[in-house]
């Protein structure tokens, strides 16, 4: 947490309005910098007994209909972390019309995997069930992550036994999104997390990689140019991932950029930090793409179209998000690598 500390720190300082609120929290400088005028947030709602089984709803004030709900899971390396942290990103995807549920979920030492899991999957749950009250259209349904909540968002999509807890699939999913997420790590480096997950005895099953199948929802995957994360290596997480996702012809969109590293990526969802990267844009495009189309189909239970492999020189494109808004996300990323 140092490292993020640090990081944002000396980010922020180079913000005008910033200079009064680098003394607390980096992130709660961040959500003080963000406006939340678009969005009408219901706080506290359970989605379980326990104390962190609770979640936070951002939904538009400006809407139609329903409309598309996206649960986030924060980082913080299974040991750390609150939802109240992340308003900023509830308020951006609100802003951008989609209902934002930010879940807190049960930490190390408390429990391990897979518990941590469970809880992420019983929040998703929960937004099945109960998004519709807060103007959200649960058959329009995507988790999201960064880092460490990237990997809860991966296996969620992958892991097809965490989700048949509560009567879902990864098929309920319309896709998925990962913020410089971890899902090949094996063996374990990191000492905090070596206890998380049992260290040296660390099941196979615990990594993401090892769960994809010809069922997987779409995905979109994000991470800092190689070299710009210091804490996850994207070549082997989101690159390895992605190879083994187009392997078996399922959409998946990666996308490097270079002005961000492992912690700036998720705060480049803030108004305030935007030009570090285009993430909001790339986010909305790919939930844009997936939303939209083939909604009978998956309603059906029909299987969607999947992407044709292509070149791994280039980042590949979701069969149904290569819309002009995608390609336009990608074009303002003037520092983006071809895929590792």
């Amino acid at each position: 947490m140092t490292i993020v500390r640090n990081t944002l720190l000396g980010l922020l300082a180079t913000l005008p309005l910033a200079a009064g609120l680098i003394a607390c929290s980096p992130l709660t400088a961040i959500n003080a910098l963000s406006s939340g005028s678009a969005s009408k947030v219901t706080r506290g709602l359970a989605y379980g007994p326990l104390p962190r089984q609770k979640l936070d709803v951002y939904a538009p004030k400006s809407r139609t209909g329903p409309v598309p709900v996206v649960v986030f899971f924060y980082g913080g390396n299974w040991t750390s972390g609150e939802r109240a942290d992340y308003a900023f990103v509830g308020h951006a995807l609100a802003a951008r019309g989609y209902l934002a549920v930010i879940a807190d979920y049960r930490l190390y030492p408390d429990v391990h995997y897979p518990e941590i899991l469970q809880d992420a999957a019983r929040a998703v749950a929960w937004a099945a069930m109960e998004s519709s009250r807060h103007g959200g259209d649960p058959a329009r349904l995507f988790v999201m992550g960064h880092s460490a909540g990237a990997y809860n968002a991966a296996m969620l999509a992958l892991d097809a036994s965490l989700l048949a807890r509560h009567g879902m699939r990864p098929h309920d999913l319309r896709g998925w999104i990962g913020l410089a997420g971890p899902y090949d790590f094996l063996p374990i480096e990191n000492t905090t997390t070596r206890p998380v997950f049992f260290y040296p005895d660390t099941p196979a099953a615990s990594q993401p990689i090892h769960h994809v199948t010809a069922d997987a929802p779409p995905a979109l995957l994000i991470a800092p140019q190689p070299g710009q994360d210091k804490l996850v290596n994207p070549q082997r997480n989101t690159g390895g991932l992605a190879k083994a996702l187009r392997a078996l012809n399922r959409p998946v969109t990666e996308m490097y950029f270079g002005k961000v590293s492992h912690t700036t990526l998720v705060a480049s969802l803030a108004g305030p930090l935007r030009m570090l990267a285009p993430t909001l844009d790339a986010v909305s495009a790919f939930i844009d793409a997936n939303s939209a189309a083939d909604k009978a189909a998956h309603n059906a239970g029909t299987p969607r179209d999947t992407a044709k492999p292509a070149s791994p020189a280039r980042p590949q494109q979701p069969a149904r998000a290569q819309g002009a808004a995608m390609h336009a996300a990608a074009a303002r990323a003037d520092e983006k690598t071809p895929a590792p």
